[in-house]
């Protein structure tokens, strides 16, 4: 079992270590200091979800359901290009100044909404967690239940590390000139990812 479990922690992580868009909002809530342990909490929770289901067996399900990959794929699209023009405009006009202790934070809802959107409207996320990490997961015969505890285990440690940790930086995006920056790349980040994804296609 204990031989399962690190190689299971080891892909999560590597699979959740590059910025994308949902690193790049739980980033941003992190330096906020705006519903960090719901936000964190949620995406953690979301990735034990799908990674239950890819280590449950239902790494075949674009195979069974062909329409899942482009519904996904181009809901994805739409809400990132909306997401990216939200960051670009929120650079424009320098309205990202970051405030004390979630002065002027957005509700808990609309960090919920905006959090699970860039998670489960992802289809990467599911090549990753359902079907990569749930094809690896069966060649632990025995221990497909460790692999995925593994896995499971990297994500909320990556999450909560990276929204708490983000405070680290505060100093830095107390300056405007530094959040516009952050937005930019955010931007670049959402839309780079969804026109991927078109390309893909």
């Amino acid at each position: 079992m204990g031989q399962a479990f690190l190689p299971g922690f080891l892909l999560g992580l590597s699979l959740i270590l590059a910025i994308g868009a949902q690193n790049a909002f739980v980033l941003r809530q992190g330096l906020r200091r705006s519903h960090v342990f719901a936000v964190c909490l949620a995406c953690a929770a979301s990735d034990a979800l799908l990674i239950a289901a890819g280590v449950g067996g239902f790494g075949q399900l674009s195979k069974v359901a062909p329409w899942f990959g482009p519904v996904m794929r181009f809901g994805g699209v739409a809400f990132l290009l909306a997401y990216g023009a939200l960051s670009f405009r929120s650079a424009w006009h320098g309205t990202g100044a970051l405030q004390a202790d979630g002065e002027n934070a957005g509700s808990l809802r609309a960090a919920l909404a905006t959090c699970l959107a860039l998670t489960w409207l992802n289809p990467h996320v599911y090549l990753d967690t359902v079907v990569l990490l749930g094809s690896i997961a069966a060649q632990y015969d025995g221990a497909r239940l460790a692999f995925g505890a593994g896995a499971v285990t990297a994500s909320f440690v990556f999450f909560f590390t990276l929204g708490y940790g983000a405070r680290l930086l505060a100093p830095l995006f107390a300056k405007p000139g530094a959040w516009r920056v952050l937005d930019v790349l955010v931007g670049c980040v959402m839309w780079a990812i969804a026109f991927s994804l078109i390309a893909g296609g």
